[in-house]
């Protein structure tokens, strides 16, 4: 598959006129199709992840500006996005407005989904669920997808 990420990337950068580079390939979620089809079709601009996974992997936190490829579930790209802003804002202090971004519901809808993954990942990084812990909550917007009528594509729903 990097192969076909890699050749996804050379495309979108000939179509650009320059190679950028990019943070890295991956799948939003456990429904990786469908939240990959909400990135293409413009409903779902944003992104959320606990801060204590960027904290306790030393990963660096995304910056406005960068661009990532989202992936599939059979890990093939679907589409480039481009960062657009970054805040860390405490879980219960997140607008409905930026939940209604993430495009996979209402705010109620957001809130229940969100506090499951975390009440269930937290503990594996030894930390529990707090209403005001703190997300690193991108918005984004899409750069760049392929037709999925084309030959070359290697984006199907």
């Amino acid at each position: 598959m990097k192969n076909d990420i890699e050749a996804f990337w050379q495309r979108f950068c000939r179509e650009r006129g320059k190679d950028p580079g990019y943070r890295e390939a991956f799948m939003f979620g456990v429904e990786a199709d469908w939240l990959a089809d909400l990135v293409v079709t413009g409903k779902k601009t944003a992104t959320c992840s606990g801060l204590a996974f960027y904290e306790m992997e030393n990963e660096a936190l995304p910056q406005a500006g960068e661009y990532d490829i989202v992936l599939d579930s059979r890990e093939a790209p679907a589409a480039v996005i481009q960062v657009t802003s970054v805040d860390i804002v405490p879980m219960n202090e997140v607008s409905e407005a930026f939940a209604l971004a993430e495009g996979e519901g209402d705010y109620d809808e957001w809130w229940r989904a969100h506090e499951a993954f975390f009440r269930e990942e937290l503990p594996a990084i030894g930390r529990s669920f707090s209403p005001d812990m703190r997300l690193v909550c991108e918005r984004f917007t899409c750069v760049y997808q392929e037709d999925s009528t084309k030959e070359t594509s290697s984006f199907v729903l």
